[in-house]
């Protein structure tokens, strides 16, 4: 089949990658604009342009894509389906309709749980142990469309969102690959979702990732995990906001009880308080300085048990 994939950051790659060495013809990337990135702010190319452009792929970079120049290019590439990995933008109709076969999304949860901008963040937070990633056909509702096919993946313990995201894009890469085999071939259908089972993964914001350490040591552990890398929990000290990297859970029947904030410090580890028992801290982020060790941090700072983070902001 004729391809134009649609795509923006580094979690679409393997999939751009694995289209490409598949037997479809790859005929055209859509991707975001360039947008501004580091201290200079110059404009950068999305992850998957500057790939697609090394494959020597035509690159289109609609500032929307119901602009009529854009939807012309579109189809003057004439694709049979348009496959789809974290693409960004909202499909309007006429989009839509250019393309025979259909836009066909990878997303990466088991539909219809956590239909949205951030399901493996969300599938984390809530303690789910399964997760996966799901083809479905694009139609105007979010996440909406009937589903061509399902692969899971065990979530771990000890699972970032960064980490679990990795996972699926590589999972995902492949069963997007075969999607698209059963679509030229005939042989795969589109099934409508179930409409029980259906929650809502919304983007997490800045001021989400604000850990709150009165919950349950199992509750801040899952929030830390979701957040991480992006957009990064946090807590404050002195009035400054401090990154939070992934806490260790120790053993409620010999945990450390402490008010919730309040730091235990010792040589070689930071504890703080939480709703139930205490948790080790890992990696933290000073403001204005690099990501250290919680113990270093502690050393540097000169900081003493007794210290509770969180309780001027």
């Amino acid at each position: 089949m004729r391809l134009v994939f649609a795509g923006t950051p580094e979690v679409a790659v393997p999939a751009l990658e694995a289209i490409h060495a598949s037997d479809h013809d790859l005929v055209g990337v859509v991707t975001r604009p360039d947008a501004p990135s580091g201290r200079g702010r110059k404009l950068v190319a999305s992850p998957v342009a500057q790939r697609a452009e090394e494959l020597g792929i035509e690159v289109l970079k609609p500032e929307h894509p119901r602009d009529p120049e854009f939807q012309a290019a579109l189809r003057a590439l004439e694709p049979d389906c348009c496959p789809v990995v974290a693409y960004g933008a909202l499909l309007p109709q006429s989009a839509l309709d250019i393309v025979p076969l259909g836009w066909v999304n990878l997303h990466f949860s088991c539909l219809p749980a956590w239909r949205g901008a951030a399901p493996v963040q969300h599938a984390i937070w809530a303690g789910d142990e399964v997760t996966g990633a799901t083809t479905f056909r694009i139609v105007k509702a979010m996440d909406a469309g009937p589903t061509f096919g399902v692969m899971t993946e065990r979530i771990r313990p000890t699972d970032t969102a960064g980490d679990l995201l990795t996972r699926l894009a590589e999972g995902g890469a492949g069963l997007l690959v075969a999607t698209l085999d059963g679509l030229e071939k005939g042989e795969i259908a589109a099934l409508d979702q179930p409409t029980d089972g259906v929650s809502l993964a919304p983007k997490i914001l800045v001021e989400d990732a604000h850990v709150d350490w009165t919950e349950p040591a199992a509750a801040v552990d899952r929030r830390i995990r979701a957040c991480t890398p992006a957009p990064g929990a946090w807590s404050t000290h002195e009035g400054e906001r401090i990154k939070i990297g992934p806490v260790t859970l120790t053993a409620p029947a010999d945990g450390l009880r402490l008010p919730p904030g309040e730091l235990a410090v010792g040589k070689k580890q930071v504890l703080i308080g939480t709703g139930s028992y205490a948790v080790r801290l890992g990696e933290v982020k000073p403001f204005g300085k690099k990501q250290m060790d919680a113990a270093d941090w502690a050393r540097g700072a000169r900081l003493e048990s007794g210290l509770v983070l969180g309780a001027d902001g």
